[in-house]
């Protein structure tokens, strides 16, 4: 138990890339500290970092869970997943360079 006061899971977070050589933030940037905070149970805050965490954690549940279980629409849910998350991540990219 005394290790976990020691090593922090924020020390092992990969450093954007695009943010170090164009100085501008990706669209993935935040995504690491987002899952960190859910872990730690701090959803609203989770969903301020990076607003797609929520829509991207559903998506993952949903194509493991379809991996066992198929489902009669299946294709058309995973699409409409697929297009919200990437629609999350889009708007909240505008909207996080604009302002």
């Amino acid at each position: 138990m005394m290790l976990f006061n020691y090593i922090k899971p924020e020390d092992f977070m990969l450093p954007c890339i695009n943010k170090q050589l164009f100085g501008m933030e990706c669209l993935g940037c935040g995504i690491q500290r987002a899952t960190l905070l859910v872990f730690k149970g701090d959803f609203v805050l989770a969903f301020k970092t990076y607003p797609a965490i929520y829509a991207l954690i559903l998506l993952a549940l949903f194509l493991i869970f379809n991996l066992f279980i198929k489902f009669k629409y299946d294709e058309k849910l995973k699409i409409a997943l697929i297009i919200l998350s990437v629609g999350i991540i889009i708007i909240s990219y505008i909207l996080k360079i604009t302002n």
